[in-house]
């Protein structure tokens, strides 16, 4: 299982060095075409901006662990370990919950947003907002194995 963990996490981070790499590309474009050719492209705004969405949704999903995120644990340092994982337990289930509530209203939209395309690239708004969804279920999944790691007695610090 852990082989094929780690398979995953390095296919997730080919993504994100693929979004990455075409965001960039995209915007030494624009500079070129904007500046050397003095005739600029608007495509590639639209395109950085779809990259950057992506990317940031994908990272946050897939590629960041807990530790690089921001948090405020000045309460959460300042208590005894067993109250740590109450804490734990009860900010995994206030995730879950609040992101389980949201995601039928939330795939609703996406699915609606079918109607809609972007200015210049034309693309459906559904498929660019659609990595909101996948972001949704793997923080529903990541919060769902915290709160399992926290009720087997591990310290929430210690789930990945």
């Amino acid at each position: 299982m852990g082989a094929w963990l780690t398979w995953l996490r390095h296919r997730a981070d080919n993504v994100a060095v693929a979004l990455l790499t075409a965001t960039f590309l995209l915007f030494i474009l624009q500079i070129v075409s904007r500046y050397v050719i003095r005739q600029p492209v608007g495509w590639t705004l639209e395109a950085c901006l779809l990259c950057w969405l992506w990317l940031v949704f994908w990272n946050s999903a897939f590629t960041l662990k807990d530790g690089d995120h921001v948090r405020f644990t000045i309460l959460y340092d300042a208590v005894r370990p067993q109250v740590r994982r109450i804490f734990g337990a009860l900010a995994a289930l206030a995730l879950i919950a609040a992101f389980a509530v949201s995601l039928p209203a939330t795939a609703d939209f996406v699915s609606f947003m079918a109607i809609e395309r972007t200015s210049l690239l034309k693309i459906r708004f559904d498929h660019v907002f659609a990595i909101y969804l996948v972001f949704a279920a793997a923080i529903i999944l990541r919060y769902g194995w915290r709160l399992v790691t926290v009720l087997r007695g591990r310290d929430a610090d210690a789930a990945p």
